[in-house]
């Protein structure tokens, strides 16, 4: 029999990740992180923002701006279909909505499960991912690091200001 100790312990062991999709690969994010998902709304243009900002809702009475999560990852932007969602997320005070090509469900991890990044990718300033969680018959889940989404929008500012792409 576990005692109360015991018990607490392994519920810490345990990571919650929502799961995003974008152009066909999943993304995890860390459920203390997310205040909600709903779904993709028209966006309101801001002129002269950061690139990498597309717009901002009005989510029940808070304006929040959105990032693209597929031109943040480097790709291309993602579609605004009828799975498309936008997760409302909080990094040091500041909240931002991630828009997604779909979100699936909240998947409980292992905290042995979550592994750093192989040591070439962080080696080579790759910084978009802060770990990896194995699955079993399943890919990896690559949980993302939303300091590093935050860092790419002030990055795309900068770029903007100056005249040059990100």
């Amino acid at each position: 029999m576990q005692t109360e100790t015991e018990e607490a312990r392994g519920a810490d062991s345990q990571v919650e990740l929502a799961c995003l999709e974008v152009r066909g690969q999943v993304f995890g994010v860390e459920v203390q992180q997310i205040r909600e998902i709903v779904r993709a709304q028209a966006l309101t243009p801001l002129p002269n923002a950061p690139i990498l900002i597309e717009g901002v809702i009005d989510l029940r009475g808070s304006i929040v701006p959105v990032v693209d999560l597929g031109r943040a990852l480097g790709g291309a932007p993602i579609d605004a279909d009828a799975r498309a969602r936008i997760a409302i997320v909080e990094v040091d005070g500041l909240v931002f909505g991630l828009r997604a090509g779909g979100a699936s469900d909240v998947l409980p991890v292992a905290a042995s499960d979550v592994q750093s990044p192989p040591a070439l990718v962080a080696q080579a300033g790759y910084d978009a991912v802060r770990a990896v969680v194995r699955r079993q018959d399943a890919p990896p889940v690559l949980v993302l690091s939303l300091e590093h989404v935050l860092e790419s929008v002030y990055r795309s500012g900068i770029a903007r200001e100056a005249g040059t792409e990100a």
